[in-house]
């Protein structure tokens, strides 16, 4: 299945992309597509307890599936001030 991941904040300044294609098989959760991003940008996992995530705009939780076609957002814990 193909899907679009969407990045912010550091998370985008670590992959160096705001937006990424992935193939996943089919069954996948959120947690999964993280875990597979984090393999590839291991400066990533130290985000995995403090990231909220969605799909298709809504919020989602990381053992939700994926189906084919979804965008997934990744969007690291905010700080302000």
């Amino acid at each position: 299945m193909r899907v679009t991941v969407r990045l912010f904040a550091r998370l985008r300044d670590i992959t160096g992309a705001s937006e990424l294609a992935r193939d996943i098989a089919p069954g996948a959760t959120i947690g999964a597509v993280w875990r597979e991003l984090a393999g590839e940008f291991p400066d990533l996992a130290p985000y995995e307890r403090s990231i909220s995530s969605a799909v298709n705009a809504d919020y989602a939780r990381m053992d939700d599936l994926v189906r084919e076609g979804d965008e997934i957002a990744f969007l690291p814990p905010v700080s302000g001030g």
